[in-house]
């Protein structure tokens, strides 16, 4: 069968290639079209393109980027149009998907999708497109599937989260190793993760790097992203303790002390590699007084959200400064402090749901077009 996939981030790409390898492995004869990046490209099929000629954040910069924008939704439609799919799996992502899958719906082509658009936090309204225009929702946050099936009447698979894979399966790290091979010493590793767009690493990495010369004793390492060219990071690298490692995330993850993280899928993923953290997050003023009068949440962080409590700081806007970082990141130093945060994140893992999302989604996916 022919599968058309949109992810249009780099969490998006990984766990669309995660669920690639299993649809793969279920349907042997498999042709997939996608929209993603390096991950998906490494596990086959298709690359129409990369998720880093998607990537705008913010309202302000989506609005000066509307005429890109849109000419991306006119492309894509023809290209679905000329592969003739037997699904479109939407990967998050919603701004552009919603859209593909109202286009896509009268056409009788099925639509999934996988990992929902968080209407949960803003646009609740959007639940009437979902309604009509998504045949199949796979959910991966526990609190979802109440939220879909006891608040709007619509029937969702929770398949539990695709990270618990992702991070469960894969190898372990040589500590010893991973610092020689990253020419790195052996001090405790402070982690930093800005994000993968242009915008938001410009604005975080110059706030984390704020307190650098405030620990010593410790080693900061940036987590390149995939999407982006070491050449952009290089103004940010001029302290001695200050190191940089591309698209090794994970590894940094595994054998970090703590972590600095702009919010987003990385503050799950930190907690899940038990690393504490502070979750940070600052955009443009007017990004920012828009975001806070249309997004209803108690918290910016998944770990706190999955939690409904705050587990992890979190430091928004004018509280993403030098002072406030040097104080928090002290706190997540500290033992007492460190334990109790480790013994939540075991809760957290708990509350996410046993291991095999991307195989659950890929075999539903499967099933429901051999039945039609």
């Amino acid at each position: 069968m022919k599968y058309y996939i949109i992810a249009g981030e780099a969490s998006g790409d990984l766990h669309a290639s995660n669920l690639m390898k299993q649809i793969f492995q279920k349907d042997p004869n498999a042709e997939i079209r996608f929209w993603g990046g390096d991950l998906m490209q490494n596990t086959g099929g298709t690359l129409v393109k990369h998720y880093r000629e998607l990537a705008f954040m913010g309202f302000a910069e989506v609005v000066k980027n509307l005429k890109t924008i849109l000419g991306n939704i006119k492309f894509c439609k023809r290209d679905i149009l000329n592969f003739k799919p037997d699904a479109i799996i939407f990967i998050d992502y919603p701004g552009f998907n919603m859209r593909i899958a109202k286009w896509a719906k009268p056409l009788g082509i099925p639509t999934h999708y996988y990992i929902s658009p968080q209407i949960w936090a803003w646009k609740e309204g959007r639940i009437k497109a979902i309604k009509r225009d998504v045949d199949h929702m796979y959910v991966i946050l526990p609190f979802e599937k109440d939220f879909y099936e006891v608040k709007h009447n619509y029937k969702v698979n929770f398949v539990g989260h695709p990270l618990i894979d992702a991070i469960h399966n894969r190898p372990n790290v040589d500590r010893e190793k991973f610092l020689r091979d990253n020419n790195l010493d052996q001090r405790p590793i402070i982690a930093l993760l800005p994000g993968s767009r242009k915008q938001e690493i410009e604005k975080m990495l110059s706030e984390m790097l704020s307190v650098v010369d405030d620990f010593k004793d410790y080693q900061f390492v940036i987590a390149g992203a995939p999407s982006q060219e070491f050449s952009f990071y290089q103004t940010f690298l001029k302290k001695e303790q200050v190191h940089f490692i591309s698209n090794k995330t994970y590894d940094l993850l595994s054998v970090a002390h703590a972590a600095l993280v702009t919010s987003g899928t990385a503050t799950l993923e930190t907690a899940l590699f038990k690393v504490p953290e502070v979750v940070l997050y600052k955009t443009s003023n007017v990004s920012y007084q828009i975001a806070k009068r249309v997004i209803n949440l108690k918290y910016i962080s998944l770990v706190n959200l999955i939690m409904d409590q705050e587990i992890v700081k979190e430091l928004i806007q004018e509280e993403c400064s030098y002072k406030f970082i040097k104080e928090e990141l002290s706190k997540i130093l500290d033992v007492n402090n460190r334990k109790s945060m480790l013994k939540n994140y075991d809760l957290l893992e708990e509350k996410l749901g046993r291991e095999g999302a991307s195989a659950k989604t890929a075999e539903k996916i499967i099933n429901s077009l051999v039945r039609n």
